[in-house]
């Protein structure tokens, strides 16, 4: 696909095109070459190549939209080249078991891009890889769901085992807000999220922001936050919700403020992913105003991830709840 300002579109219901091993150049399903492409409900499976890596969409080119999607069961959903002055926004999007299965192919690959933004997607059950990798040098991932489905359980796609549920392996200016962010019992690595353990691709570029998430970790142990050792500024965390078994974070420098850590937080229904606190939960009103970043991003969440890939607005509340959730 070589033209710039491209938009594709589905009509009429959602398309499903499934590949079926059928690619471009050995590289995947589309291949978009040209600038600002815009791409908008379609369903894509499907992609292999002979060297293991296919992607259902495979950006060549510079400046993507992808919304009301469903990439699954292909080597990578996404996959991108590295090119800095590229911006990649994905949203209301779904993305299930992709990944040949060698821990190197993933729902989605985001390359060393300029900046990517990734909200009220849910990003699931990935085969052995990562449900999101990106060596963006921003990225804002707010809202969404990153989880799996229990072996024997009815989903949209197969289970996985995961490695990482998010994984930014050059750090990154970096804000993480307002998700659910699942550990499964069966998963390929015990580390949730990971942050520069590649090294710091940029010193200017390693700042990170973790507030308002709820974080669930079903395997026996674990770690919510591995932090690399070559990140020199505090990583920032406020107002999450960590429940289950496993340290917090491994940076002894973090900024830690009004976390809540229990291993069965009081939800209304964790079992069904209702996920909102409680009546009477010691996390409700238990937050505090996050403020903003050094560049001057608010870190008030104001969204609700609603499944499946949806939003709501967030009640606004002072003291606010504390979790990517507020009381009802």
């Amino acid at each position: 696909m070589y033209p710039d300002d491209l938009t594709i579109r589905g009509v009429n219901g959602r398309p499903h095109i499934d590949a079926a091993g059928n690619q471009s150049g050995g590289k995947g399903t589309w291949v978009v070459k040209g600038m600002r492409t815009l791409i908008d409900n379609v369903e894509l499976s499907g992609a292999a190549v002979p060297d293991r890596n296919g992607a259902a969409i495979r950006l060549d080119g510079i400046h993507l939209t992808l919304t009301n999607s469903f990439l699954h069961d292909n080597e990578n959903g996404i996959l991108t080249a590295n090119d800095y002055t590229s911006d990649i926004v994905v949203e209301h999007c779904e993305f299930g078991h992709n990944g040949y299965g060698d821990g190197y192919t993933h729902n989605l690959y985001i390359g060393r891009i300029s900046s990517l933004t990734f909200r009220y997607n849910y990003s699931h059950d990935a085969n052995a890889g990562h449900n999101l990798k990106s060596r963006a040098g921003t990225n804002t991932i707010a809202y969404n769901r990153f989880s799996s489905t229990p072996y024997g359980v009815a989903g949209t796609t197969a289970s996985g085992q995961p490695s990482y549920e998010i994984d930014l392996p050059w750090g990154g200016n970096s804000v993480i807000i307002g998700n659910v962010i699942e550990q499964p019992a069966d998963n390929s690595n015990s580390n949730i999220l990971a942050y520069a353990e590649e090294g710091v691709n940029d010193s200017n570029l390693q700042s990170l922001y973790v507030v308002n998430n709820t974080f669930l970790n079903h395997a026996g142990s674990g770690q919510f936050l591995m932090i690399g050792g070559g990140v020199t500024k505090p990583v920032f965390l406020q107002n999450n919700v960590f429940a289950g078994p496993g340290g917090i974070i491994t940076q002894g420098s973090a900024i830690q403020r009004n976390n809540y850590a229990s291993m069965s937080p009081a939800f209304i229904n964790a079992a069904s992913y209702d996920l909102h606190p409680a009546p009477g939960a010691p996390f409700i009103g238990a937050g505090a105003a996050a403020g903003f970043t050094l560049t001057g991003q608010a870190l008030n969440p104001v969204f609700e991830y609603v499944h499946v890939a949806g939003s709501t607005a967030r009640p606004v509340r002072s003291p606010i709840d504390i979790g990517a959730f507020a009381a009802r």
